[in-house]
């Protein structure tokens, strides 16, 4: 019993996390960073090895690991290769000490720790010895955009000219906090995300050689969780692994992660393109009471969302082996019958709606509000078919219903019989001709006394508008100071023509200023108008154009003789106005130059 128990021990005190265990010790064992790898490779077999290097990317995908095999093969030594190699594959004198990170030659440091410029003076005083042991004495300096600015300047020199026998091999997440000195004096290698596709052959193949049966679609959710971090993805397997006792099951993981399944985020989906609201918040509560987060359900719903849009334009991105059979069939549907338009609707409203979920103190619910949202909208027309229906003076249309991919056409309800029959047209999918609406549903009866009317243009001619100043005209005519002022200070006219008007805004401008624009002008000029926000940045507005008149008569004003004898006559006076009458009837009119009593000098 008594063996049984120290054995166990040393088992448990033994055990080495996978992310460790599986470390990369050689660039051929390096996933997902070929460019890099190619590269070195290159610069090795021609002897072009550089003085310094930068390694970039975000945590998990190998910067330090690569700096440990890069300082291994500076040093490589065997009983019959003596030169720098990046065919690392029989163990070197040097190897097993640099990979474990004891040897007295390769200077680990981490810059989160040693910040300040006495750090960097100490390695600056020991780059003057040569190594003990080694070929190459090499500095790894991780996290290195901690360094102050003053570690940062003294270090610059050193890295500019270093001593033959050192190397530099520097690490960062944030590569906009170093430098551009310090940067230009290093060969910069971007490590990129690992693809999931990537990461889970990496992760089957550990599974595989600790003896662990994993679920393909388990091995898909943890790659998915990692974002492209390989030590994040074994992390991930390591703690599932314990979680299942050995076996690592997609449920384990769903619940481990507090993950919603992946094919109930596609049912929640159809639910809310169908604008079917009970059903929708009736999935939604399953998933929660199963232990899935309501921000994450959101988030999973947004990632779909995102994925049938990129599926309209990349059918190959289907391909991808972190997604589930599920994702792939019917994302591929709805990637088929709804418009970009629809689905870039839903993307901006989960967007919004997602940090209101995070910051709720009541995040179910908040959740709940957003589908109702994002339910409630597809009832709704997209921006343009209700422009095209105003502009056409027709009802705006909820979608155009199809049945087997042809148009149908119920037509308005009559009033006269209180509305019966009026249909609710609702978006929804439909595989075979790609139309926006869902469903057709029976509306409640419209009493006739509610039926709406619309409102009788007036016989008289339109109203002419070719210039924003008309515009400010009749804001003037109508009494309307605010939306005058608001015209004069905020709109930049970039084209006008008869009905339509596209413009751009500053920064300033209130959100609801175009809308206020084409409704007062169709109220004005009687005739309904078609307000763009253009990319073109557009003229002046019409307060800058005054005020660039008025600076223009205030230095004509001073370079005429007259006035500058004036204020040549009064020390200290200014010009404060100009005035020029707008119908002059004199054959000589002179500017009138008031002169008002300053409060502290004499002002012309």
């Amino acid at each position: 019993m008594s063996e049984a128990g120290n054995s166990g021990t040393e088992k448990a005190v033994a055990y080495r996390v996978l992310a460790r265990k599986y470390r990369p010790a050689n660039f051929s064992e390096l996933i997902g960073q070929e460019p890099m790898v190619r590269t070195l490779t290159n610069a090795f077999a021609t002897g072009r090895i550089a003085q310094a290097w930068m390694l970039t990317g975000v945590r998990g995908v190998g910067k330090t690991t690569t700096a440990r095999i890069l300082a291994r093969a500076l040093n490589y030594k065997t009983s019959t290769v003596d030169q720098p190699s990046v065919d690392l594959a029989v163990l070197g004198e040097h190897c097993q000490a640099i990979m474990e990170g004891r040897h007295v030659d390769v200077i680990e440091m981490d810059a989160a720790s040693h910040t300040g410029i006495d750090d960097i003076r100490d390695i600056i005083e020991r780059v003057r010895y040569a190594p003990v042991s080694a070929r190459y004495k090499v500095y790894i300096i991780d996290e290195v955009h901690m360094l102050s600015t003053q570690a940062f300047n003294g270090l610059l020199k050193t890295l500019e000219e270093p001593p033959p026998h050192v190397k530099f091999i520097f690490a960062t997440t944030e590569i906009r906090k170093v430098p551009i000195t310090v940067l230009s004096r290093c060969q910069r290698f971007d490590l990129r995300r690992i693809d999931a596709g990537t990461l889970v052959a990496h992760l089957s193949s550990i599974a595989a050689r600790e003896g662990i049966a994993v679920d393909d679609e388990a091995l898909a959710m943890i790659a998915r969780a990692a974002e492209g971090s390989a030590r994040d993805s074994l992390s991930i397997l390591d703690q599932a692994i314990a979680h299942g006792s050995g076996a690592v099951s997609a449920e384990a993981v769903r619940a481990m992660l507090g993950l919603a399944d992946r094919a109930r985020i596609v049912d929640l989906f159809e639910y809310v393109m169908k604008g079917d609201v009970a059903a929708a918040l009736a999935e939604f509560r399953n998933q929660y009471d199963t232990g899935a987060d309501p921000a994450a359900v959101l988030t999973d719903l947004a990632e779909f969302n995102h994925l049938v849009t990129r599926l309209r334009f990349v059918p190959t991105a289907l391909e991808d082996a972190s997604l589930s059979e599920d994702e792939r069939r019917r994302g591929a549907d709805f990637a088929k019958a709804l418009s970009v338009k629809v689905l870039s609707r839903t993307w901006q409203m989960l967007l919004k709606g997602i940090p209101e979920v995070q910051s709720s103190n009541r995040p179910v619910s908040a959740a709940e509000m957003v589908l109702i949202r994002l339910a409630h909208a597809a009832d709704l027309p997209t921006l343009d078919e209700a422009l095209k229906s105003l502009e056409g003076g027709a009802p705006v249309p909820n979608g155009a219903p199809r049945s087997n991919g042809g148009p149908a056409n119920p037509g308005p309800a009559n009033p006269s019989n209180g509305g019966a029959g009026a249909v609710a047209q609702t978006r929804m999918p439909t595989v075979n001709g790609g139309a926006q609406t869902m469903r057709l549903v029976e509306s409640e009866p419209m009493p006739a006394a509610f039926v709406p009317t619309p409102e009788p243009v007036a016989d008289a001619p339109p109203v002419p508008v070719k210039s924003l100043a008309d515009i400010v005209a009749l804001a003037d005519a109508q009494r309307d100071m605010a939306f005058k002022v608001l015209v004069k200070r905020c709109v930049r006219l970039v084209r006008i023509e008869p009905g339509r008007i596209d413009v751009s805004l500053t920064d300033d401008a209130p959100k609801m200023l175009l809308n206020d624009l084409t409704a007062k002008l169709r109220a004005w000029t009687g005739r309904s108008w078609l307000v763009s926000l253009s990319k073109e940045e557009g003229g002046q507005t019409l307060a800058e154009m005054e005020s660039t008149k008025r600076e223009n008569a205030l230095l004509d004003a001073k370079s005429d003789p007259t006035v500058a004898a004036i204020l040549a006559r009064f020390p200290g006076a200014k010009i404060i106005d100009v005035r020029i009458p707008d119908a002059p009837e004199a054959d000589a009119v002179e500017a009138e130059v008031p002169i008002e009593p300053p409060a502290d000098e004499d002002e012309t």
